[in-house]
């Protein structure tokens, strides 16, 4: 059955789109998007970020169909990956910063995203299965 929202978000065509019987995800229909095509128009660089807060992981089905995205982006040559950027509550001032299953300060997150990381930071990632949520006492 398709999941319905938890909060009063969304556009009025996706609350149409999960009241439609011939589209329920019992019939193999998902949905997900992608919360930041990042990029520096100067030098053409660019990523995919997934953002999570209060210390949660994508869901399988959103980790199936980054992967399929990130599959097709790799033939780009600026492009520099798909990453899960996790907050401890909102965001980096109100707790610790995971990126790609790696604990990071504010400073770091800041160099990532002005694409001046060393090129280990541009891997492509994607939780392990079964993992949901990251723990209270990281980092």
């Amino acid at each position: 059955m398709t999941q319905k929202r938890r909060d009063d978000s969304g556009t009025e065509y996706g609350k149409w789109t999960r009241e439609q019987p011939g589209l329920d995800s019992a019939l193999g229909f998902v949905a997900t998007n992608i919360d930041w095509v990042w990029r520096n128009y100067k030098t053409g660089l660019w990523m995919l970020k997934e953002e999570k807060r209060h210390r949660w992981l994508p869901k399988i089905y959103q980790v199936q169909m980054y992967q399929l995205v990130d599959a097709c982006c790799r033939s780009s040559a600026d492009y520099r990956g798909f990453h899960v950027v996790v907050f401890e509550e909102t965001s980096p001032d109100d707790g610790w910063v995971y990126l790609d299953g790696a604990y990071i300060t504010k400073s770091e997150l800041v160099q990532f995203l002005q694409f001046e990381a060393p090129d280990m930071f541009y891997k492509s990632w994607f939780p392990p299965k079964g993992l949901l949520r990251l723990p209270e006492n990281v980092p």
